[in-house]
């Protein structure tokens, strides 16, 4: 056996030492992406690595050269509930004193290994302004029919948030949480450019929703099951709609959160004049047209009603505080509702239904793509249904400024088309609840 040269064994510990100087790999951070934390002037940076290392944000204004802003923040250890108990590293950094409407360009890590460089633009402040949104539910790692045109609607600058209504992956913790990392890099184009705002679904349930909770940086301190925030002229609430189902989890759960949003709704209600739409997200809808047996096609559904048909029912809690749009999904196709409320259709007019309807507007958005295809509706329309789609798609909420909201359902289908397109109109002057 020929000895080793000396020179060849240099060479490699140089090499090796170069690369412990560039990073690890398991030390790189990957699976970035964005929220805002409901503090103007702030954005959040979550991203995973497979050990424990600083969290720092490097960021600036310039495309290229030395990023001189820094900040520092925490990272935490997840154990997934899988048999591996697979372990890696969640990492979460705030931005604050942004400028409104500018675009920063930033990279995450530590001296032991760094992202790549993303560009974000901040949230404007205020009320007085135009944003634009991505909406949609249940999208998974496989089949996600409807992203790469998300991702190129992203990359041209056409909204400032998504809105991800419940149903990740498919499920987050499948093999041994692999998936939810497979998912978590797919979204990263779209996810480390513009707040990526969730709400849970039935398919992030196992162990009592733990990688839902440790992926997502939402506002408040509940760990991303409900939560509030302002965004120009709307004040958008996210909940969870499965503390209705999983009630292993504590019934607990149904009241502290009813009980949140009554005081949300009542707070948005008395700032109204500054922002005049409410908007809420969760996942399982209150009305579907789907030809299934999901909770929506029951005529006393436990989200509409409550647990046992009349405690904590989300409809009397919704219409009492004059919601104006309610977003769903967990139903994989597009529907829109006529405004409504308990069963009754309360158009604005014969005329112009939507303009200063008598009750929410419905749209559920579930059809961005996963492995379960897409849901069929039954086969004779319900009157309080004004439009169905079954093609992948997503939505786009153009939140224009206190008295217009416009709604667009995009297909995929059929290479970006817009399959729906409707105005919400609500008159300042007058404007209050319900009842």
């Amino acid at each position: 056996m020929r000895p080793l040269c000396p020179c060849r064994s240099c060479c490699c510990l140089l090499l090796f030492l170069s690369l412990g100087v560039q990073g690890a790999p398991e030390a790189a951070p990957e699976q970035v992406h964005l929220s805002y934390p409901g503090e103007p002037g702030s954005m959040t940076v979550t991203w995973t690595t497979w050990v424990p290392t600083r969290s720092e944000v490097q960021f600036g204004l310039q495309l290229t050269g030395p990023l001189p802003l820094r900040a520092q923040g925490t990272f935490s250890p997840f154990v997934d509930g899988g048999v591996l108990r697979r372990k890696f590293y969640i990492h979460r950094v705030t931005l604050r004193g942004l400028l409104p409407g500018v675009q920063y360009v930033y990279r995450c890590g530590s001296s032991r290994g760094w992202s790549r460089r993303f560009r974000f633009r901040a949230l404007k402040n205020g009320p007085h302004w135009s944003p634009r949104l991505a909406v949609f539910g249940d999208l998974g790692a496989d089949n996600p029919k409807a992203f790469p045109r998300l991702r190129r609607d992203t990359q041209q600058g056409m909204y400032d948030a998504v809105l991800h209504v419940g149903d990740f992956a498919y499920n987050m913790d499948q093999d041994n949480a692999r998936v939810g990392d497979k998912f978590m890099r797919l979204i990263e184009p779209v996810a480390a450019s513009l707040p990526y705002m969730t709400c849970p679904g039935n398919h992030e349930e196992r162990y009592n929703f733990s990688n839902y909770k440790a992926r997502f940086t939402m506002p408040g301190n509940t760990e991303g099951l409900w939560y509030s925030w302002d965004l120009g002229p709307a004040h958008i609430i996210s909940f969870s709609t499965e503390v209705y189902f999983f009630l292993h989890y504590g019934h607990h759960l149904v009241e502290r959160q009813f009980h949140w949003l009554e005081s949300d709704l009542q707070k948005a209600n008395k700032n109204r004049a500054a922002r005049p739409w409410i908007i809420t997200m969760g996942h399982r809808p209150m009305y579907c047209s789907n030809a299934d047996l999901d909770d929506c096609t029951w005529h006393e559904s436990k989200v509409r009603k409550g647990l046992r048909g009349k405690f904590y029912g989300l409809e009397d809690l919704f219409y009492k505080y004059g919601v104006d749009l309610q977003l769903w999904a967990h139903e994989h196709s597009y529907e829109r509702l006529w405004p409504i409320y308990n069963y009754q259709v309360f158009n604005g007019s014969r005329e112009t239904p939507y303009t200063n309807p008598r009750g929410p507007v419905h749209i559920i958005t579930g059809s961005a793509g996963c492995e379960e295809r897409l849901t069929p509706f039954s086969l004779f329309p319900r009157p309080w249904s004004a439009v169905r789609v079954k093609e992948y798609g997503y939505t786009r909420l153009h939140i224009l400024n206190g008295t217009h909201v416009h709604i667009q359902q995009v297909s995929d289908d059929q290479d970006g088309k817009i399959v729906d397109d409707v105005w919400v109109v609500r008159p300042l002057l007058g404007r209050m609840m319900y009842l």
